[in-house]
């Protein structure tokens, strides 16, 4: 069986203190025969310098360029590997064997992509701390369209943080979106799903990556997720509706933060109504103004 090429493949803006870290620990992975590149949106720091330092490719854009979608879909590309990585500029390899780990799902002929385990940053809150052990439990799994009826939305979920690839696969189901405002890696793997492609949750891969949100900032998240929701009713059509695993998450968070940091549960309280509210709000989206838009979303350079 020929080797595979790989590639990984990451965009940047200003990736700030961490960026050393995760370059440092991709340094350290058992897999080195990579091609490296990164598209970076005008930083003004030495992100670019020090990928070129270390081995990557760098392609320049403005930030008015930059989206989730089209910018992984030009990486990808730009690639052209059997399997291509993605990592976002935070998220830092957990050991020296992450890559390997995620590169070895890909055995299987029918998986279209994996995702990695993402576990906090050393330090994290207690909130971000539960968010990953949620969304990124310790055991693996292989996700198949013929799951649909049992994990519902929750079987098209991925995350690019710490994401691979079959690049024909990709290609097959026709890339990543370019007028997302988000979760271009959702729909991807919903498209894979229908297409037959299997998508696998690669427990043993684990990246250092969380966030620590403020309520307007966990709004403006949410409010650009309903604004997904509602641009691509057809996932909701294929695979139900999210608010099943909403519902889990808030019964999950209160009974960790009582568990764990009692002292906290005014913070998740105030945090979970920021994110209900922000949910609730962005499904009136399109009558918004375009200046009232920019400043409810996340994503201000979406709303050009």
């Amino acid at each position: 069986m020929q080797t595979p090429t790989i590639s990984l493949l990451i965009p940047t803006c200003n990736a700030g203190k961490r960026w050393a870290e995760v370059i440092d620990a991709i340094n350290k992975q058992s897999v080195q025969q990579i091609r490296k590149i990164i598209i970076d949106s005008a930083s003004t720091d030495d992100t670019p310098a020090l990928a070129a330092e270390n081995g990557f490719e760098v392609i320049n854009i403005s930030r008015k360029e930059f989206n989730h979608g089209a910018t992984r879909q030009l990486l990808a590309d730009l690639a052209k590997t059997d399997i291509i990585i993605f990592l976002t500029q935070d998220a830092i390899p957990a050991d020296e064997l992450a890559f390997k780990n995620i590169i070895e799902v890909f055995n299987d002929a029918n998986t279209g992509m994996a995702y990695g385990r993402q576990l906090p940053h050393q330090n994290a809150g207690h909130l971000e701390t539960h968010a990953r052990l949620f969304n990124y439990p310790a055991a693996p799994a292989v996700r198949s369209l013929s799951e649909r009826e049992e994990l519902g939305f929750k079987a098209c979920f991925c995350s690019n943080s710490f994401a691979a690839y079959r690049y024909n696969a990709l290609q097959h189901v026709g890339g990543f979106p370019s007028a997302s405002i988000m979760g271009e890696d959702t729909l991807v793997a919903a498209k894979m799903l229908l297409a037959g492609y299997k998508v696998a949750y690669a427990a043993n891969a684990c990246v250092h990556h969380s966030h620590s949100y403020t309520f307007a900032e966990e709004y403006r998240r949410y409010f650009d997720t309903r604004v997904f929701h509602e641009q691509n009713k057809w996932l909701i059509e294929n695979f139900g509706k999210p608010t099943g695993e909403g519902l889990r998450f808030v019964k999950s968070e209160i009974k960790y933060v009582l568990n764990n940091a009692p002292l906290t549960l005014f913070r998740s309280i105030g945090s979970l109504f920021a994110k209900w509210v922000g949910y609730k709000v962005g499904k009136y989206y399109t009558i918004l103004p375009k200046k009232v838009l920019k400043y409810m979303s996340m994503h201000v350079g979406y709303w050009k």
